[in-house]
């Protein structure tokens, strides 16, 4: 059995890393080289950094702060935030991203996954999706389409972009497929509902497109706890379908709990991780 990944996130603003409820009220976390650089010593599995206000700003990432965290750290490491063209993505990769991590550019052009995954491989080749639960009336009224998806309390996973700002009426699960079969190799999905709240996974979302697709889902919104990224790595409890790797920001950053201590606990309840060699 392959091991589930422990993920911390930086969202970063300004070259702070900040952290919010809902993609807004942004709190300030510290300085993303350090925070960086402490993980990959606590044995985080991968790092995510996300320049959240790039494509709002219409502006590029922030190289310098890549390049930096990329010298100090020798986890695997995936950017994303401001990208629009295949030189931005190879801009990335070269300041020392493993992976990048596509989302406005996605919608707004997606030839921009089919190019990255011929460049790149689709093991470098992530798109981040940012659903949000929306009224199906509502979302019938604004594109003229019949939802084809809808939750269990009937809404519509409708995926966001630009941060959060802008709906695009595409649903999650087929814009999933879509982006797979243009050569995704992971997926990082978001619920805009749950994120920040540490009131757990969107699992029901989660479990959704997991079934839909067949390439790694990184789980992302909402972790107030190891029991959280416990609920949304195990097929008990998500449908039969689990995330490949869980992703949290505030119980790392404000130091509720360590990397370790969420493998040890993951552990204990029966959750395949790669365990951390004990220093001799």
């Amino acid at each position: 059995m392959l091991a589930h990944r422990i993920i911390p996130c930086l969202d970063v603003k300004a070259g702070r890393v900040v952290k919010g409820v809902n993609f807004v009220n942004l709190r300030d976390a510290g300085d993303p080289v350090e925070i960086a650089q402490g993980y990959d010593e606590q044995g985080a599995d991968e790092l995510v950094f996300l320049d959240i206000t790039a494509s709002h700003e219409d502006r590029s990432i922030m190289l310098d702060v890549v390049r930096q965290v990329a010298e100090r750290c020798f986890m695997p490491f995936t950017v994303g935030g401001g990208i629009r063209t295949i030189d931005d993505v190879t801009a990335l990769v070269q300041a020392g991203a493993e992976k990048v991590s596509i989302n406005t550019a996605a919608v707004v052009t997606p030839q921009i996954i089919s190019q990255t995954a011929r460049r790149f491989g689709r093991c470098a080749t992530v798109v981040n999706i940012d659903p949000k639960r929306v009224d199906p009336d509502e979302f019938k009224s604004r594109t003229g389409k019949d939802p084809q998806h809808l939750s269990r309390t009937g809404k519509v996973f409708e995926v966001h972009t630009h941060g959060g700002r802008k709906a695009t009426g595409l649903e999650a699960v087929a814009w999933a497929r879509e982006v797979v079969e243009r050569g995704a190799g992971e997926i990082v999905l978001t619920s805009m509902d749950a994120d920040g709240t540490k009131d757990g996974y969107d699992t029901e979302m989660t479990a959704a497109v997991t079934s839909a697709v067949g390439v790694p889902v990184v789980a992302s919104g909402g972790c107030g706890s190891p029991e959280h990224m416990r609920a949304v790595l195990s097929p008990t409890n998500n449908g039969g379908a689990s995330a490949d790797a869980a992703l949290a920001a505030s119980i790392f950053h404000y130091g509720q709990f360590t990397v370790a201590q969420v493998k040890d606990y993951l552990a204990s309840h029966g959750i395949s991780v790669r365990q951390i060699a004990a220093a001799v």
